[in-house]
């Protein structure tokens, strides 16, 4: 049984009420975890169904893992978690954004944010953050 009903077309899916994700094929939604104080993007991860029903219901940031296959739950091996304080969908329901309280680092490089390269100038090469301490 579906957790959701299928998204509608055009302006209905922009002005609707009602929670209504447009999956991807695989079933999936882009989901971007955002610092609810600072407003720092953390990270770019992807739910399915389940793991957007979970992160709504228990309110600890919970993904699909697209390499392992199943469900994670952020920081539950780590200790880096992710409480959630907000969480918003775009116009027409295809990406996720959740604000979060970040316990430790949000990249597995344990960098505060998985956004630490920069493009330098010349577009070719990067520079880099340093990792937390």
């Amino acid at each position: 049984m579906a957790l959701y009903e299928t998204p509608l077309g055009g302006k209905q899916q922009d002005e609707t009420l009602q929670l209504r994700p447009k999956f991807d094929a695989n079933g999936l939604i882009a989901a971007i975890a955002q610092d609810a104080v600072t407003g720092e993007v953390l990270m770019l991860a992807w739910m399915n169904a389940e793991a957007l029903q979970q992160t709504i219901e228990t309110g600890r940031a919970t993904y699909w893992s697209r390499s392992r296959g199943a469900l994670w739950v952020k920081g539950e091996s780590s200790g880096h978690t992710q409480e959630v304080a907000e969480i918003l969908v775009d116009c027409d329901q295809d990406a996720i954004l959740l604000k979060v309280h970040q316990e430790g680092a949000a990249c597995h490089t344990n960098r505060k944010s998985c956004f630490y390269r920069r493009i330098d100038a010349d577009g070719q090469t990067l520079s880099f953050t340093a990792v937390a301490d």
